[in-house]
C-alpha cells in the first residue's frame, strides 16, 4: 500500500490487519456471540463494509444502508425494506439520504445475516456503502423521464457502480469518496469528490470532469474541472483510474485531510490529471469548454408532465426524509397502483412517483397518504434537508429533524414567501446534511444563553446550485435554539421577500 504518511492511523491499521468483507459469512456466528462480544474493530469499523453501522446512542440496534445507484428504487424492493423495518416495532425507522440512498435503522445483529440474503433475492446491495469506500453513485432524480433531459444518467449509475463493486483493489480507500454523474442542466454536482456534468466537444454530447468537492470539520471546497472530456462508455473506466490515484496517494496517516482535494493539492491539477492518465486504459480528451449546467436544481414536486405523452411523474415530499414501515408501505402501494411500479429518490430527500397516467392522478391525489407526504408542503418545507441530527448520531449537537420541522412549520404558518427557500440542516460540522449549499445554512453548535451553554446552530446564508455555484457563508456562529425562529423569521424577511400574515402568532 503506497501511502504519503509513513505511520498509519488507527482506523487504518485496523483495515490493514483485516478487510471487512470477510466477516459477510460470520454473520450469524457474530450475532450468537452478541455485539458487547465482538472486538471493537469489527463492531465499528470492519462492518461498515457491509453497510452494517453500529450506533452507540442506540446500542444493540444496528444501521444499514443500501446502494440505490441513480435512487432508482422498485415497489417491491420499496415493501420488502418496509417488512424489514416493521419488524423492528417502535425501534424501526428509515431515512432518504441526500445520496438519493436509503438507511434502515433500529435493526439487530440477528437480522443481517438474512437480511442481506433478502436484498440480493430483490436486486438490492448494501455491499461497501459505508466508511472508506466509493458510496451510493447518484443521478438526476428524473434520468429517462425528464423532457428537457440531455442525456439518461441510469445506465451510467448503474455502470460505475458495477466497476466499483467488482474491482478489489480499491475495497479499502483512505476515506469515503463520492461520484456523481449529471444529465440535465440542473445537475448540480460539485460537493463530489467526482462529477460527471454534460458538455458537448465538437458538437458530441459527453461529459466535462470535476474533482475534489466535499465538505468535512477542517474544509468545504467545490469540485474544480480537471480539464478533460469523455464519451459516456468510459465514465467506469475513468472513475476507477480516478480511484486507484486516490488509493495510492491519500493520507492515511491523518483521517483530517484524506479527502481527494489534498491529492490535488499535493500534486497540482496538472499532476494529478496525468497520475489519473497514467491508470486510465481509454480516452479522454483536453477540453476547457463549459458544461451545460446553466440553473438551479428545478422543483420536483407536484404532479409534472413526462417525455413520455400521457405520463406523469408526482413529487411527494417526505418530511425531513424519515420514513416508517407504514409509510413506506403505502408508497409502494401508490407506486404500484396509480404508476409503472417505480420510485426515484432525491437528494432534497423526497420521492417521485413516475409513470402516472393522466386518468390515475385524480384518484392518487385524494389518496389519504397524500395528506402525509404532500406533493405541495409550502415553500420551506419543500426545500428542507436534515441530517439525521442527534437522535441517532453522536456527533450531532442538535435534533436536526424534529427542530427544522418544528421551526419551518412555524414559519410558513407566520409568512407568505413568493418561491421556495432552500434550508439545510446539519447537526455538526461533518455537515452530512450539506449546510454550504443552503440558501439559508444551519449547523449545530452551543452558544450562551442567559448564563448557560445551550444548543444551538450557526447560520449560514447565500449558497447556490446553479451557473453560478457557491458556497454559504457563515453570518452568525451561533444562535441559541430558542431564539432562532425569530431570526430565520427577520432573514427571510429581509432577504427572501417573505410578508408577515396579518394577525399571525409568534412560532
Amino acid at each position: 500500500m503506497t501511502s504519503t504518511a509513513s505511520r498509519l492511523s488507527k482506523v487504518e491499521q485496523a483495515k490493514a490487519d483485516r478487510c471487512g468483507l470477510e466477516l459477510a459469512p460470520e454473520l450469524a456466528d457474530l450475532a450468537s456471540r452478541g455485539w458487547e462480544q465482538l472486538d471493537e474493530a469489527d463492531l465499528t469499523i470492519r462492518l461498515k463494509w457491509l453497510g452494517i453501522f453500529f450506533r452507540p446512542v442506540t446500542p444493540g440496534r444496528f444501521m444499514v444502508r443500501l446502494r440505490l445507484p441513480n435512487g432508482v428504487l422498485q415497489a417491491r424492493q420499496l415493501a420488502l425494506l418496509a417488512d424489514t423495518v416493521d419488524r423492528c416495532g417502535a425501534e424501526g425507522s428509515a431515512d432518504l439520504t441526500t445520496r438519493q440512498n436509503i438507511q434502515l435503522r433500529g435493526l439487530l445483529l440477528d437480522d443481517m445475516a438474512p437480511l442481506l440474503r433478502d436484498l440480493e433475492a430483490v436486486g438490492l446491495t448494501s455491499h461497501r456503502s459505508g466508511h472508506d469506500n466509493p458510496r451510493n453513485i447518484t443521478g438526476h432524480p428524473l434520468a429517462g423521464i425528464d423532457p428537457d433531459e440531455l442525456i439518461d444518467t441510469r445506465p451510467l449509475a448503474d455502470a460505475i457502480q458495477a466497476a466499483v463493486l467488482a474491482a478489489d483493489d480499491i475495497d479499502n480507500l483512505p476515506r469515503k469518496f463520492n461520484i456523481a454523474v449529471g444529465g440535465a442542466s440542473d445537475s448540480f454536482l460539485l460537493h463530489n469528490d467526482l462529477a460527471f456534468l454534460p458538455a458537448e466537444r465538437d458538437g458530441v454530447l459527453g461529459f466535462a470532469v470535476q474533482v475534489g468537492g466535499f465538505f468535512s470539520g477542517q474544509r468545504n471546497e467545490l469540485a474544480v474541472p480537471l480539464g478533460l472530456w469523455l464519451a459516456p462508455a468510459a465514465l467506469p473506466a475513468f472513475s476507477l483510474a480516478v480511484l486507484r490515484v486516490f488509493h495510492a496517494e491519500g493520507d492515511r496517516g491523518n483521517r483530517g485531510k484524506a479527502r481527494l482535494m489534498y491529492v490535488i493539492d499535493r500534486l497540482g491539477l496538472a499532476g494529478f490529471r496525468e497520475a489519473v492518465l497514467q491508470r486510465f486504459d481509454g480516452e479522454a480528451h483536453p477540453f476547457d469548454g463549459d458544461h451545460l449546467v446553466t440553473r438551479e436544481p428545478r422543483p420536483l414536486l407536484g404532479i409534472h408532465p413526462q417525455r413520455q405523452p400521457g405520463l406523469h411523474w408526482v413529487g411527494l415530499h417526505v418530511p425531513l426524509g424519515r420514513l416508517d414501515a407504514e409509510g413506506m408501505a403505502g408508497l409502494a402501494r401508490l407506486a404500484t397502483t396509480y404508476g409503472n411500479g417505480e420510485l426515484r429518490l432525491t437528494e432534497n430527500q423526497n420521492v417521485l412517483l413516475v409513470g402516472v397516467p393522466a386518468d390515475r392522478l385524480e384518484a392518487l391525489q385524494a389518496e389519504p397518504l397524500l395528506q402525509r407526504y404532500a406533493p405541495d408542503p409550502g415553500p420551506l418545507l419543500a426545500e428542507a434537508v436534515s441530517c439525521t441530527g442527534s437522535a441517532y448520531c453522536g456527533f450531532a449537537l442538535i435534533p436536526t429533524k424534529t427542530t427544522a420541522a418544528t421551526v419551518l412549520e412555524g414559519l410558513q404558518q407566520r409568512l407568505e414567501l413568493p418561491h421556495p427557500v432552500r434550508t439545510h440542516w446539519t447537526g455538526c460540522p461533518n455537515s452530512c446534511g450539506q449546510a454550504q449549499l443552503g440558501a439559508i445554512g444551519l449547523m449545530g453548535a452551543k452558544a450562551r444563553h442567559e448564563g448557560a451553554m445551550v444548543p444551538a446552530a450557526k447560520l449560514m446564508v447565500g449558497g447556490a446550485t446553479g451557473g453560478a455555484p457557491a458556497l454559504a457563508e457563515v453570518r452568525h456562529k451561533g444562535i441559541p435554539l430558542q431564539q432562532l425562529p425569530d431570526a430565520l423569521e427577520q432573514l427571510l424577511v429581509d432577504e427572501f421577500g417573505a410578508r408577515r400574515r396579518p394577525g399571525a402568532g409568534s412560532v
